[in-house]
């Protein structure tokens, strides 16, 4: 088969079609026949060299995909043969065909097009185990989210609303802040011409927010801070602005502040298979009634994962691109 993979370390050039073998399930695993892959931010670490798959993985790119069941591997029971299932993946989602953990998938609700739910499993469990779990988000709290039009950011504002929780979401754009709204947010800043900090102070009446998710990093740590109230939760995500911070722990201690963060593909098979679990019984019927949505901006094929990329870096992706297979 043909699959996208990285030939070396670099910007989005590096990444080509390879001859890769149809991969065989082993025990738990089935093979898809892929519909469609998501394109994701770790996938452009991985292309940079910053993130490398585990051991004995593939080198195909690809964190999530939604395809057909051809073929299961020993304990999967073969009444999955000929499901749509969409799945987290350690790897090897940028091609037809790539194998998942059974107990890391999920069944396709009806109402879900294959572009759709190619781009959801890697929100879900993110947003899940750093939102609910680390951040310990309930009902009634006030949350900030940062990058609130990227796929992350969209999916856990919905998440977050549906879950009962106030939301406040920034974005690097005007033109994106009724969307936000659109999707739940009670608030919706433009980071570019607004003082979050200011903003978000004067939206809890000067208590702060309860919980922030945040994808930046950098100097984004110390002023999201200053934006919790006592015993906030910090949670961090990504590091787009650098991952060396400077905090004041004085702050921390007197406002009882607690920092978290993650990242998914390092988590056990074990834990996963947890989460997942969790997941289809808290999210998924919110998915299938379409509380709960993934917003696609644009979808293209395989052959084109360099331009995924490159659309992704460049800021302007509101929601996810889907890659769809040769």
């Amino acid at each position: 088969m043909q699959a996208v993979i990285a030939v070396q370390p670099g910007d989005a050039d590096v990444l080509a079609l390879a001859e890769r073998p149809v991969p065989a399930p082993g025990p738990g695993e089935v093979l898809l026949r892929v519909r469609a892959a998501g394109v994701n931010r770790p996938d452009i670490m991985q292309r940079q060299g910053i993130a490398k798959p585990a051991a004995g993985m593939t080198d195909v790119l690809g964190l999530e995909a939604c395809g057909d069941v051809v073929a299961c591997g020993p304990g999967v029971p073969e009444a999955l043969l000929g499901k749509r299932l969409m799945s987290l993946l350690p790897g090897g989602g940028y091609a037809p065909w790539c194998l998942a953990r059974a107990d890391h998938s999920f069944a396709v609700p009806d109402t879900l097009e294959d572009a759709a739910a190619g781009a959801l499993p890697e929100g879900l469990f993110t947003v899940w185990h750093n939102l609910f779990e680390l951040g310990g988000l309930r009902m009634g709290e006030t949350v900030l989210i940062h990058g609130g039009a990227g796929g992350i950011g969209t999916l856990a504002i919905q998440m977050a609303r549906a879950a009962g929780a106030r939301v406040i979401a920034t974005a690097g754009r005007p033109d994106r802040l009724p969307a936000l709204r659109e999707m739940g947010a009670s608030e919706a800043i433009c980071y570019r011409d607004t003082d979050f900090v200011a903003a978000c102070l004067d939206y809890t009446r000067g208590q702060g927010v309860d919980v922030v998710l945040d994808m930046v990093g950098g100097d984004y740590v110390g002023r999201n801070l200053q934006t919790l109230a006592f015993g906030g939760r910090h949670v961090s995500l990504s590091f787009l602005q650098g991952s060396s911070v400077t905090i004041d722990l004085l702050t921390l201690m007197q406002k009882q502040l607690s920092l978290h963060s993650s990242t998914m593909r390092p988590q056990t098979d074990a834990e996963k298979a947890r989460m997942a679990a969790a997941i289809a019984r808290h999210v998924l019927p919110l998915v299938a009634d379409g509380r709960i949505r993934p917003r696609v901006r644009e979808t293209l094929p395989l052959a084109q994962a360099a331009r995924a990329h490159r659309l992704l870096e460049g800021g302007e992706v509101f929601g996810k691109i889907v890659l769809l297979p040769l």
